[in-house]
């Protein structure tokens, strides 16, 4: 698990990977300080990793990368930790395009491809 907070090469991290998942890298998003957490089994563990780095729950989106893929193929806004009925997001996909907007544009920041 890592935490990233500047520009980073997506092919760097998928090859140094520590999960075995042979398509996917979960990530969480901080919409706030545009940062996010990388390389786990679950969006929990990375979610975790950010609150005790500071961060703030509702902040806080999870999501999945396919480093293999392009387009809008390339991001999927689910993760258990979405679910969050008081921010009106009752599903495990992030409901809110705004919120999805800033996740495509901040891992966009981050991951070189």
């Amino acid at each position: 698990m890592k935490i990233i907070n500047k520009t980073v090469s997506l092919d760097e991290l998928w090859r140094s990977k520590e999960t075995e998942f042979t398509e996917v890298m979960k990530i969480v998003v901080d919409i706030k300080k545009h940062i996010m957490a990388i390389d786990a089994e679950m969006h929990v563990d990375l979610e975790q990793l950010l609150l005790n780095d500071g961060s703030d729950q509702k902040d806080l989106w999870g999501a999945n990368i396919y480093p293999q893929r392009s387009g809008d193929d390339f991001i999927e806004y689910t993760a258990l930790i979405n679910i969050r009925p008081g921010q009106d997001n009752r599903n495990i996909i992030v409901q809110n395009e705004d919120i999805r907007l800033k996740i495509k544009q901040i891992i966009k920041e981050l991951l070189q491809r």
